[in-house]
């Protein structure tokens, strides 16, 4: 699939808003109404090497887990994160946040892209995955300004195994 972007102001420092995307375990708060039985692939959720597996809900789909990893994090600015998902994680996929500082806080740019591997996994994604993607992606990014502004509208953030902290073991 090619590319698909969609973007948001958020009135809140560049800074702040890159903290809060530097962890992954947070992106389950803002994007569980399309993501969800979401699990950390390691305990540290911070920066470079940071990953998850999630389920997706799109239609007509029967393999519909994914996992991503951020590949590279440039901070203030952007995070790219690479994975796999569908059938035998046969399909890659890439996303890219991007972010910009404005005179009103930070304008936030999500990059998406697929990778199918075989026709039919081309077939299906052209089913409406791509308007799919764009909507849920559009109600990621709103939910995303609602929590930084306002500080509401979250969703559960993912743990480690249920936990809310990773206890100590020496």
């Amino acid at each position: 699939m090619e590319p698909l972007s969609v973007s948001i102001s958020i009135a809140r420092p560049r800074e702040e808003v890159f903290a809060y995307l530097e962890d992954i375990a947070n992106h389950a708060e803002f994007s569980d109404h399309y993501l969800v039985d979401w699990r950390m692939t390691r305990t540290d959720t911070v920066g470079r090497g940071a990953g998850a597996r999630f389920r997706y809900k799109a239609p007509l789909q029967r393999f519909d887990w994914a996992d991503v990893t951020f590949i590279e994090v440039t901070a203030p600015r952007r995070i790219v994160q690479a994975g796999r998902g569908g059938k035998g994680n046969r399909n890659r996929l890439r996303s890219v946040w991007e972010l910009e500082a404005t005179s009103a806080g930070t304008r936030v740019t999500l990059t998406v892209e697929t990778r199918p591997a075989l026709p039919s996994d081309r077939i299906m994604e052209a089913l409406g995955m791509r308007g799919w993607l764009r909507r849920n992606g559009r109600k990621a990014l709103k939910r995303l300004r609602r929590i930084l502004e306002e500080d509401k509208g979250r969703g559960a953030r993912a743990t480690i195994g249920g936990l809310d902290e990773v206890p100590f073991v020496p």
